[in-house]
């Protein structure tokens, strides 16, 4: 298999991870405070949905956007890090929800690492 194969396979991997994230984080935000899920919460699913738009678009983009569009999905895990430290600071979620919200955003931070990497180094041949 070529490199550029398994990178293809690595941002396809993504889709059903931010599938199964969205889906436990969904089921974390509605068990949150009425007020905190309409604010947090809302902006949580917000942050969540963009990201996985922005992953659907990885596949469907030429290469020189890939790597742009691979750095919004890391902002946007990076913000939905920020809301959890926030979420659990406040008591509004638990730890044990923090840990398994944060080893799911670990592995999906690893793929886009590896996608940044990929990108990065061949940038020059896509320009």
């Amino acid at each position: 298999m070529a490199e550029s194969d398994k990178k293809i396979t690595n941002s396809l991997i993504l889709i059903p991870k931010a599938e199964r994230y969205i889906q436990y984080m969904i089921e974390v935000i509605i068990k949150m405070p009425r007020t905190e899920k309409f604010s947090i919460g809302t902006e949580y699913k917000q942050s969540m949905y963009r990201m996985l738009e922005i992953i659907l678009y990885i596949e469907k983009t030429n290469d020189n956007e890939k790597l742009l569009l691979i750095n919004k999905v890391d902002s946007e895990l990076n913000v939905q890090r920020i809301f959890l430290r926030i979420m659990v600071k406040n008591c509004w979620i638990d730890k044990k929800k923090f840990d398994v919200a944060m080893e799911q955003i670990y592995e999906l931070g690893k793929i886009i690492g590896g996608l940044v990497k990929f990108y990065a180094k061949n940038n020059k041949k896509y320009v």
